[in-house]
C-alpha cells in the first residue's frame, strides 16, 4: 500500500511540470474559476488511505490561456475527522468577501435503509463547505458534519450571493425521493460556516418537458435527475438557472427561469435544452477579455472519457444560447 501512495504522488509531482492540453484532462462536472488572469480548473482526485480505502480529494490544474493547463496540485484531502470520507463530487471553488470557499459533495458506503431490488443503494452524502485563503488552498473544513442535512442524499450545492444574503443551491438525490429529484435553497451564515432555518423547494426534476426520465428498473419509478445548478443574472436582470438530466437518454443541461428575478422563485422552465447532446453539469464564466462561457464535461459516458469543453455564449437578455 506504501508503495502505491508512493507512486501515486510520484506521478502527481511529474504531471505538475509539464503543460497539459485540455483535451489531456479526464474530468468530470469541471468548474473555472477566473481570478487574477489566471484560471483555475479543479477536479476530484481521490487517493486512498492507510486502509486502502477511498479518500476524497480535490486537486487544481491552471492556465492563461483555458488551453494549455499546469497541475495538478492538490488542495483538499477530506480529514481524518470528517464525518464523510468518500469520495467527492462537482467540487466548485467561488471567491466570496476576499476568501476562496470549496463546495464539495462528499459520499460514502455507508447505508442508513435497505433499498429496493433494482433501485439504487440509500446510503450517506451531502455538500460542505471548506475554505482558504488562497485559490490554491489547502481548503479546511467549518466542521465535521455537511451543510446539507444529514439526512438528505444532497449533492452538487452551489453559492449565490443575493440582497448581500448568501445561500446554497443544491440537489436532492432522486433516489431517496421516489424517482423525482428536487431542487433546493437554504440560507447561509455570512462566513458559510453554517446554514440558517429550513430548506425550501425549488421545483422538481420531472417539471421542464425536456426532462423526460431514466428507466431505472422495469416496475420501477423513472429517475428524474437533478443535477448540476448554475445560476447567472442576465445583462437585463433575469435570473437563470443552468442544470443537468436526461433528454431521451442523453445526459442535458436545461435552462429555468425565475419569474420574480429571486432565487425564491417561482421558477419556469424552458422547452428545448441548451445542450442535449450528451454532455453536462455545466457552470459559467468570463474570460479575462470579457467573455461569457460554458464548461461541461462531454461524453457523459463511458467513465474515463470525459473531457471539459468550452463553450462561447451569448446573453441574449431572457435567454442563453451557444454560439455557432
Amino acid at each position: 500500500m506504501k508503495h502505491l501512495l508512493s507512486l501515486l504522488i510520484f506521478c502527481s509531482s511529474v504531471c505538475s511540470i509539464y503543460a497539459l492540453n485540455i483535451d489531456d484532462i479526464n474530468i468530470r462536472d469541471p468548474f473555472i474559476l477566473n481570478d487574477g488572469n489566471r484560471y483555475y480548473m479543479y477536479c476530484t482526485k481521490d487517493t486512498l488511505d492507510a486502509n486502502g480505502c477511498i479518500r476524497g480529494g480535490v486537486v487544481v490544474y491552471t492556465s492563461t490561456n483555458l488551453k494549455e493547463w499546469k497541475g495538478p496540485s492538490r488542495v483538499l484531502t477530506i480529514p481524518d475527522s470528517n464525518a464523510l470520507k468518500g469520495s467527492v463530487w462537482a467540487p466548485e471553488v467561488h471567491k466570496y468577501k476576499g476568501r476562496y470557499y470549496l463546495f464539495a459533495t462528499i459520499t460514502s458506503d455507508l447505508k442508513w435503509k435497505k433499498s429496493t431490488e433494482g433501485w439504487p443503494e440509500y446510503t450517506f452524502r451531502g455538500t460542505q463547505v471548506f475554505h482558504s485563503d488562497s485559490p490554491y488552498g489547502p481548503f479546511v473544513p467549518f466542521g465535521k458534519y455537511p451543510h446539507t442535512q444529514l439526512d438528505y442524499m444532497a449533492l452538487d450545492g452551489t453559492l449565490w450571493v443575493e440582497n448581500n444574503v448568501p445561500y446554497m443551491v443544491y440537489c436532492h438525490e432522486w433516489v431517496q425521493l421516489h424517482g423525482d429529484g428536487t431542487m433546493e435553497l437554504v440560507e447561509l451564515s455570512e462566513d458559510l460556516s453554517q446554514t440558517i432555518g429550513t430548506p425550501m423547494v425549488l421545483f422538481n426534476g420531472s417539471a421542464p418537458e425536456w426532462s423526460d426520465g431514466l428507466m431505472i428498473s422495469q416496475g420501477l419509478p423513472k429517475g428524474y435527475i437533478t443535477d448540476g445548478c448554475y445560476l447567472y443574472r442576465t445583462k437585463t436582470g433575469r435570473l437563470l438557472m443552468i442544470w443537468s438530466s436526461f433528454n431521451h437518454g442523453n445526459y442535458a443541461i436545461g435552462i429555468s427561469e425565475s419569474i420574480t428575478g429571486s432565487i425564491k422563485g417561482p421558477w419556469k422552465h424552458q422547452d428545448i435544452p441548451l445542450f442535449p447532446d450528451n454532455g453536462g453539469h455545466g457552470m459559467i464564466f468570463k474570460t479575462t477579455d470579457g467573455q461569457l462561457c460554458l464548461v461541461l464535461h462531454q461524453p457523459n459516458n463511458p467513465s474515463g472519457a470525459e473531457r471539459a469543453r468550452i463553450f462561447y455564449l451569448e446573453d441574449c437578455g431572457n435567454t442563453l444560447k451557444l454560439k455557432k
